[in-house]
This record gives structure tokens, C-alpha cells and sequence, in this order.
């Protein structure tokens, strides 16, 4: 016989109001617990677990219970789980930190072995067992769970990211390093999960310990397992963390040459190589790829980058000779003829044409030379605008002003809200600093200071804070005024004349406002001369003198890479480095030189 609705009724109501209570009982509980009135919460969560005895009432309890150390009930709450979850191993292990916390370390060891000793063939009961000992702090005992995980699943699952995890959190980085390597051998396509566990891991090592650790393992793996692409692969990103580009170079070439691959793996290292300033080693890729011939499909593209890391090299101030300009200005003509004047060689023209100006003192051949590129047909308007922008750097360079500024009006009117339009803006705001109109230049500076490019923003708000800190008394103005004309002698490689104003500056006064930005742009004269001790000496006399103004951290910063680069002196360099991560921590260089000083210590 089926009740009727009258019948049941009655029942529905009641579990309704059951319900009801339950949960104003809940969110009385959850006050206390968060309110830290742990005594409070345990009774009602006692209750509430005598009649709901879920997961979440018996979290709850526990924990109340052992932040008010009534380990007695915790005892029997746990063990009330064990005999109700026989297979659930977690409730061994609150057991055995429950009699830890009370101070019987043989029960709560015998507790952490009978959950080990109870594992079964279970991957989800071997995490489960695992997460249980981590989440009290049992690292050891962890490991240990998966290790006999391993051998209980033979090979289905190795836990190789979940012990590898757990050796980071105990500092076992060498075993953190062996397990992440087992897994890339098990699963090559985890590499990527693995190089983003490992770089968060090199980020940390100061000492360099574990880098060293590494290479020596994967060194020892892709020897060992020549057939390995993974291990090589693993060897070739990390010898690119590592900066170490000429070994990346061997190792690209040897995966090119295995695998067939026209040079595409040596293209890329190449381009990375020239945006870490390792023209050499950009240089050597490039010749490689060169010499597999025309009708490979990277032949072109490194032809022109081969001479685009040359032509860095030069402009970067790095080493080079008189015979170096003039043989690259050659390979360039040639290899203009030899591919025409195209939208895949314009930017190659443009580079051409700031040799001739700026190092060869051929402005007029290079103002040709860029007048034909804007003739190009099919280029890219930002292509041509950049062609602009190279043009009108020349004419300034040549003392044609108005030319300039008319050109670099055109790409900022072009561009207004893209990067190349804002570089435009700023070399047009420098144009008229350079011919003392400073409060036109200010505000132009100063609109500029939210550029979407942090390096303009940057350049902008520097230029913006030198005319500012100089435009107020007439001695102030005077000196801006000769300054900003030694700046533009200087960009017109009239160095000497440009000394000669910088340092009539000084007759002004016997302080100024400007001391500090005349040593470093003097500085900045003597390393384009390649006079490196003099330079060297002037930015350490700004740290010296002026350790609080914004160069500073500049001439810091310079000083190093003379150490590193010029001298050689690599330890110099190291301190330096680290001096400036130390005592200017805000700096636009710290990620720079925390990379370089990492590098250098090996």
C-alpha cells in the first residue's frame, strides 16, 4: 500500500527543519573557527559530525581539536575514521601526527608505517597517502609512499613530478634534478612542463650549485642516450639560460646536421644570439647556414642577418677595426646588387646607409641610398617609416634641421599611437632640446612619459627631468644650453669640440645641477673612442660623488659591462653587478644584471 501526500508530509517538513538547523549550527561553527574560538567550534562541530559524519565535519573537528590539544577525542575521532574507511590510509597518518603532537613519537611512527605497510596497487590511495603526509609535514615519509607506489604499479606510474616537487620542498636538488630527468625520459612531451619547473628553480639558486648540477646531469644523459633528441634538446635550452651561446652553437649544428632540419634550429639560435648581443656566435650561425647554399630555404634570411649582426657588433661599440667598416660596407653594396633593392633587403639598405653616415662619413652616398629605399615598392609603411626615421637622423647628423624635424613629423603623424610614432615623437622633442627650445621639448617629453615603450617612456622622462632641473635660474639655463649643445655635437661625432663645451660648463659655477650628467655623458664619449680606462674612471667618480642621482644606477651598470666586456675582468664585473642589485634594487637594470652576475659566477 503507497502512503498518501498527507502521509508523507509530515516527514518532509521535519528533514526540512533538520536541514535548517544544520546549517545555522554550520555557520555558527564556521564564526567560531574563523573568529578562533576553537572550543566554541569543536562542540558544534561535534555535533554536527554525529550527524552528518562527512569529510568536511570531520576536518573541521580535527583541527578545532588539536588547536585546543584535546588529542583524547582527537584520538578516538580518528580512529572511529580508520575503522569506518579502511582503505582510506590518510586517517593512519592524522592519527600518527596526533600522537606526535602529544609527545609519543613510537605510536605515531608505528601509525606512519601501518599506512605505508596497508598500500596497495592503487595510484589515487598512493597520492591520496602521499598529500596526506605532505599536508603534516612528513617530506620523508612521502617519498617514501611513492617510491613504494613505484614498484607496487611497476612502471603504469612513476611519480616522478609529485617526488621531484617533494625534493624541492626538503632542497634534495639533485634528486629534484634526477626525477624531472627520468620523466623527460619516460614522456618526452613533458618537456616543457619540466623547463618551466626548472627555470622557477634557477631563478632561486644564487650559489649556482644546482645549475652546476644540472649540466653535469644532462651532459652525462645525452652522452649517454645519444639517440635521445629530448636529452639534446634539454641540453641545448639549457646551455641557452646559461648565456653559454657558443656551446647552444654546437649543440644546434649537431641536431641540424642529425636531423635534417635546412638550418631552421641555427636560424633561431642565431636570432637569439643577436638579441643577447653574442654577435660572434650570431655571426658563425648565420656563415653555417650560408654555406648549405642558395637554394635552402633560410639562405637569404641569413645572408642579411649574417650582415645585421655585423653591423651590431660595430654599432654596439664592441671591437672592431677601420678594415671591419669598410669590408662590411662592401658585402653590403654587394649583396644589394646581387638581391636588388626589395622589401625583404630595406632594412638591410637602411642599416647600410647608417654606416656610411654615422662611421664612414659618407652622408651624402647614405642619403641617397635611403632615398631609393622609400621608393621600394610593396614595403610595409612601417618599413618605409623606419627608412624615415634613419634619414632624418642623418640630416640632423649633417646640421640640416629643419629636414629632420619635417621627417620625423611625418612618421609621428603617421604612427600617433604606435610605438615607431612615439620614437618619432621623441627624436623630434630631442631635435628641438638640441636647439635650446627646452619648454616646447619638455612638454612634448612629458606627453611621452605614458609611451606604450618602456624604453621611450624612460628616455623620454630622463630627458624631461634634465631640461626641468635646469630651467628655473640663468646659470642653470646657461649650462642647459651649452649641455644640450655638447649633446648634439656629440651625435654629429664632434667629440672633441663636444669635451670642450662640456667641460666650459664648469666655469659656470663651482656647482651645478648638471656635474653628474657631464660625467656621464662624457663618459659615454670616451667608450665611442674606445678610451676605456678614462671612461671607466669618470662613471666611478659619479657612483662616488653622486650615489643618489638618477644616474647613478646608469653609470653603475656602464662600469660593469666595461669590467666584463672591455677588461675582461670578470670578477670587477661580479661586483659591480651586485652592487647595484644591492643598492639600487628599483633599478631598470636589476633583471639585467642579476642575469649577467648569474652568468658570470657560473
Amino acid at each position: 500500500m503507497n502512503p498518501s501526500f498527507s502521509q508523507i508530509q509530515p516527514s518532509i517538513q521535519q528533514q526540512s527543519k533538520n536541514i535548517s538547523q544544520i546549517n545555522n549550527e554550520e555557520k555558527l561553527a564556521l564564526h567560531y573557527y574563523r573568529n578562533k574560538e576553537y572550543e566554541k567550534a569543536a562542540e558544534l562541530y561535534e555535533k554536527l559530525y554525529k550527524k552528518s559524519p562527512t569529510q568536511y565535519h570531520y576536518t573541521y573537528y580535527m583541527y578545532c581539536l588539536l588547536q585546543i590539544r584535546d588529542f583524547k577525542k582527537a584520538e578516538k575521532l580518528a580512529g572511529k575514521q580508520i575503522k569506518k574507511n579502511p582503505t582510506h590510509l590518510k586517517y593512519h597518518v592524522d592519527l600518527g601526527y596526533i600522537y606526535q603532537l602529544a609527545g609519543k613519537p613510537a605510536l605515531s611512527k608505528k601509525e606512519y608505517d601501518e599506512a605505508i605497510r596497508k598500500l596497495s596497487p592503487d595510484a589515487y590511495q598512493i597520492k591520496d597517502l602521499a598529500n596526506a603526509f605532505y599536508i603534516r609535514a612528513q617530506i620523508e615519509y612521502a617519498v617514501e609512499t611513492y617510491l613504494i607506489g613505484q614498484k607496487l604499479l611497476r612502471g603504469k606510474h612513476s611519480f616522478h613530478f609529485e617526488l621531484a616537487n617533494l625534493y624541492r620542498v626538503n632542497g634534495n636538488y639533485g634528486e629534484m634534478i634526477d626525477e624531472y630527468l627520468a620523466e623527460l625520459g619516460d614522456n618526452p612531451e613533458s618537456m616543457n612542463r619540466i623547463q618551466n619547473r626548472l627555470q622557477a628553480v634557477i631563478n632561486e639558486d644564487l650559489e649556482g650549485s644546482i645549475s652546476n648540477y644540472l649540466w653535469k646531469a644532462l651532459l652525462k644523459k645525452s652522452q649517454r642516450n645519444p639517440d635521445n633528441i629530448e636529452f639534446s634538446e634539454m641540453l641545448l635550452w639549457f646551455s641557452i639560460q646559461k648565456q653559454d651561446f657558443e656551446f647552444a652553437l654546437v649543440q644546434a649544428k649537431s641536431l641540424d646536421r642529425r636531423f635534417q632540419e635546412n638550418g631552421q634550429r641555427v636560424y633561431e639560435l642565431a636570432r637569439l644570439c643577436i638579441s643577447n648581443m653574442a654577435y660572434d656566435q650570431a655571426i658563425d650561425a648565420f656563415n653555417y647556414i650560408i654555406k648549405k647554399g642558395k637554394e635552402k630555404p633560410f639562405y637569404l634570411s641569413s645572408v642579411i642577418g649574417q650582415l645585421n649582426a655585423r653591423y651590431l657588433k660595430i654599432i654596439s661599440g664592441l671591437f672592431y677595426q677601420k678594415s671591419d667598416l669598410t669590408m662590411l660596407e662592401k658585402d653590403y653594396i654587394t649583396t644589394v646588387e646581387a638581391f636588388g633593392k626589395t622589401p625583404e633587403t630595406i632594412t638591410m639598405i637602411r642599416d647600410l646607409a647608417h654606416l656610411q653616415a654615422f662611421y664612414l662619413d659618407k652622408q651624402d652616398e647614405a642619403i641617397e641610398m635611403l632615398k631609393s629605399a622609400l621608393k621600394i615598392s610593396y614595403a610595409s609603411p612601417k618599413t618605409i617609416s623606419e627608412c624615415k626615421i634613419e634619414l632624418a637622423d642623418i640630416f640632423l647628423f649633417s646640421g640640416e634641421v629643419w629636414e629632420a624635424t619635417l621627417l620625423y613629423s611625418q612618421v609621428e603623424k603617421a604612427f600617433k599611437h604606435e610605438p615607431i610614432g612615439h620614437l618619432a615623437k621623441f627624436k623630434n622633442a630631442r631635435l628641438t632640446y638640441y636647439i635650446g627650445e627646452f619648454e616646447w621639448a619638455k612638454a612634448q617629453l612629458d606627453v611621452l612619459k605614458a609611451a606604450t615603450s618602456k624604453l621611450i617612456a624612460n628616455d623620454a622622462m630622463r630627458l624631461s627631468l634634465l631640461i626641468g632641473d635646469n630651467l628655473d635660474a640663468d646659470s642653470a639655463m646657461n649650462g642647459l644650453r651649452l649641455f644640450s649643445k655638447a649633446d648634439l655635437l656629440s651625435f654629429q661625432n664632434k667629440d672633441d669640440l663636444a669635451l670642450k663645451t662640456l667641460d666650459s660648463i664648469y666655469l659656470i659655477s663651482s656647482y651645478h645641477t648638471l656635474f653628474d650628467d657631464i660625467l656621464f655623458k662624457k663618459a659615454g664619449i670616451k667608450i665611442k673612442n674606445k678610451q676605456y680606462t678614462e671612461a671607466d674612471s669618470l662613471l666611478q667618480q659619479l657612483v662616488s660623488n653622486y650615489p643618489y642621482e638618477i644616474l647613478a644606477d646608469d653609470a653603475l651598470f656602464m662600469r660593469a659591462e666595461l669590467q666584463e666586456i672591455y677588461f675582461q675582468n670578470q670578477n670587477t664585473a661580479m661586483e659591480l653587478y651586485q652592487q647595484l642589485l644591492l643598492n639600487y634594487p628599483g633599478s631598470l637594470y636589476t633583471v639585467e644584471a642579476r642575469k649577467r652576475f648569474r652568468r658570470l659566477r657560473g
